[in-house]
């Protein structure tokens, strides 16, 4: 027995399940939530929930957003002919601290992996290439009402992606077995459109992942990426 109340080993287990928590950070968390006023976890819980119910998909680049078009894609003063390929939404959020790079990105969702029953078709490929063909990329879409100025911008930012040639992609898919047979795959599906692939340089350790670097390291790593 743990001598805490059911109740409070259910939260205590809740926490414990999350990644990378373990049972004494669990226990710490759950105190600190029953010590919290109702009001901070009453706000804590809509966030979790509004973020379970709102957060969709970008359209362009698959990336997690609040809306149809992420805020990256929106920003027209970003190179939108430069796409970096990444495994996951976090790895943007490591490029992002890269205040250098002003290219747009596509998440993957995922990396091939046949040990794990992952193909090509279960990850955002396809959509990749849509991105580099520009077919498909400007659908009609309908206003419901109220909501006409808003789709009506979005449909600009549209057609303004639509016609901009993408002329590198950078696959920034890990230093991991994984990563390499992605990195293989997509540069094989690229080449015959005539662009240019590379692939992040020095810096990313073998088998590393994107998240554990740090700005500088990745920064030499997208500076000295080389053409694959």
């Amino acid at each position: 027995m743990s001598g805490y109340s059911p109740t409070l080993e259910a939260l205590i287990n809740k926490f414990r399940s999350l990644p990378g928590i373990g049972s004494k950070t669990a226990v710490r968390l759950a105190f600190h939530m029953l010590n919290s006023s109702e009001e901070y976890v009453n706000d804590f819980s809509e966030c979790i929930l509004a973020a379970k119910t709102r957060i969709t998909v970008c359209k362009i680049c698959q990336n997690i957003s609040d809306g149809e078009i992420c805020p990256i894609c929106s920003d027209m003063s970003r190179d939108h002919g430069l796409i970096c390929v990444v495994e996951s939404a976090k790895d943007i959020l490591t490029f992002e601290r890269v205040k250098e790079y002003n290219g747009v990105y596509h998440v993957l969702h995922g990396l091939i992996s046949p040990m794990d029953g992952i193909n090509a078709g279960d990850i955002r490929i396809k959509e990749l290439i849509t991105r580099i063909t520009g077919v498909n990329l400007n659908p009609d879409m309908n206003a419901e009402p109220g909501e006409s100025d808003e789709v009506n911008e979005m449909q600009e930012i549209y057609e303004e992606i639509a016609k901009t040639q993408v002329h590198e992609i950078i696959l920034a898919t890990g230093s991991t077995v994984e990563g390499d047979v992605t990195t293989t795959y997509i540069s094989g599906l690229v080449k015959p459109f005539g662009v240019k692939t590379s692939r992040l340089a020095y810096g990313i350790p073998v088998g590393g992942e994107l998240e554990y670097a740090d700005a500088m390291t990745l920064f030499k790593a997208l500076e000295g990426r080389r053409e694959i």
